[in-house]
């Protein structure tokens, strides 16, 4: 990839996360006063679903999508970058660093902005609600893999990048049934964990991956 190609597809991933971040503001400043008609919509559809039996399979598979996932994948990649950088594998040591320096900076997302927006939940909740805690959680961790995968196993973006949807989408419906999280507290997850995770990425050297993968480290 010559130079000029490569800084011409930094600019446009970190453009394009950037509109993404713009969009999430938006959207969070348009529904933390007043949720929109498809919050209500589906607030009023599950009304009690919480308390039945899809509640308690929402509430069981909310403790696997969830906050735990990019605790594990942190822990995984620093244990792999030390192993890397002590077999002398540099180059690999330091895309395992850069990436959970991402992951790390897309999961401080909802600690960070939800105190901004000052959302309130749909029922009764301890905690804020724009954006949603689990689903940044779960889109930071697919994040995180795909560009992993980029780098280091390039036949397994396609895959991986269906389980990070599969994921983050099962993630979302399951705070929404649990009427813990308006539908736009999910949208706005992703919406910010995209924006910080292509910025950072682009900053980090991450993006665009380079087909002899050797960053500098």
């Amino acid at each position: 990839m010559t130079a000029g190609l490569r800084r011409a597809l930094s600019v446009r991933w970190g453009l394009f996360g950037g509109v993404l971040l713009l969009a999430f503001t938006v959207l969070g400043l348009a529904v933390r006063d007043r949720p929109w008609g498809l919050d209500l919509a589906l607030l009023w559809a599950l009304h009690g679903e919480w308390l039945d039996a899809p509640g308690v399979v929402a509430g069981a598979l909310s403790h696997v999508f969830g906050p735990v996932l990019p605790v594990a994948l942190g822990l995984g990649l620093v244990f792999a970058a030390v192993l890397n950088y002590r077999r002398g594998d540099r180059a690999t040591g330091s895309v395992l660093v850069r990436v959970t320096a991402v992951l790390v900076l897309c999961r401080l997302t909802s600690f960070v902005f939800k105190p901004l927006f000052e959302r309130d939940r749909p029922r009764e909740y301890a905690d804020l609600s724009y954006p949603s805690g689990h689903v940044v959680s779960v889109a930071s961790t697919g994040f995180a893999a795909v560009l992993l995968c980029a780098w280091l196993a390039p036949r397994l973006v396609r895959r991986m990048t269906v389980w990070a949807l599969a994921a983050t989408v099962v993630a979302a419906a399951c705070r929404v049934v649990l009427t813990v999280h308006w539908l736009t507290d999910t949208l706005g997850a992703v919406l910010a964990v995209g924006g910080v995770g292509l910025v950072s990425a682009v900053a980090l050297r991450l993006l665009p991956v380079l087909s002899d993968r050797g960053p500098a480290a």
